[in-house]
């Protein structure tokens, strides 16, 4: 029987596939530890330089799963509490990947599937994706998915779509800034490529240390601390094999070691 998570590698890009199409990739405990096994194994694999999330099926994800939910109605709140720590690991892992992610949204985000998109560095969605943050609809809240819903789209759109949970179509997706891109379904794979190709020709050292710079910029004011900090990322970045690798390409006209002979 195939996995909850399908994992292929091909030269230096993951792609990992939601694989519960009969139930719209919705999230249940094993789903979410296997996903967050999957990204844990590839976020310590040198060798992956980029990972695209995908999904196969009508849905990206529904988010929760009713059978799911129907048996942590009964749980206790710690019950709860163990449950929803291990949904806020896999959004921590998955958002604090070193390589840059990729989401291609084929289909329906609901609740935690909106998520799993706003902690992807760069997603695309086709024109009749739906997007809903549905959880006030059941008495409860977006909160394991709200640091990064919130860093992607803003405080202002957080305060319309979680407290009405209205459905929103792609175009508003790419307005609000969940998704970067619409692409018809019959590019979206294309899409995909094309921004893997993009990131292949940046180091994967200074792509990390990308990350880490943006989530440094975005916590804190613009002080002496700021300052002192980004000074630093760059001195050691231009100091460093790779840093000294890719000017040295420069100036040679030639193309850097990352990106192969």
């Amino acid at each position: 029987m195939a996995g909850t998570v399908l994992v292929s590698v091909s030269g230096h890009v993951a792609r990992v596939t939601l694989n519960r199409p009969e139930v719209h990739n919705a999230f249940d405990d094993r789903l979410i530890l296997e996903l967050t096994g999957v990204f844990e194994r590839l976020a310590g694999d040198r060798a992956v330089r980029a990972v695209l999330l995908c999904a196969n099926g009508r849905s990206f994800s529904a988010g929760a799963d009713l059978n799911w939910m129907k048996r942590t109605a009964g749980y206790s709140e710690d019950q709860n509490l163990e449950d929803a720590r291990r949904l806020a690991q896999l959004l921590r892992v998955l958002d604090g990947m070193p390589q840059p992610t990729v989401g291609l949204v084929q289909g329906a985000a609901y609740g935690g599937g909106v998520g799993l998109v706003a902690c992807c560095d760069i997603a695309v969605a086709v024109p009749e994706a739906v997007f809903s943050l549905s959880e006030v609809r059941l008495g409860l809240l977006p909160a394991a998915i709200s640091p990064y819903v919130v860093a992607a789209i803003g405080a202002r759109q957080a305060r319309r779509y979680f407290l009405t949970a209205e459905r929103f179509d792609a175009g508003e997706a790419l307005r609000i800034g969940l998704v970067h891109q619409i692409a018809a379904r019959e590019e979206l794979e294309a899409a995909g490529g094309r921004i893997l190709a993009a990131l292949a020709e940046g180091g994967p050292e200074a792509q990390a240390a990308s990350k880490n710079l943006i989530r440094r910029v975005a916590s804190g004011p613009v002080d002496e601390a700021m300052v002192e900090d980004t000074a630093t990322r760059i001195a050691t970045l231009r100091a460093g094999r790779e840093g000294r690798e890719g000017v040295a390409a420069f100036l040679e006209k030639r193309r850097p070691a990352w990106r192969g002979a």
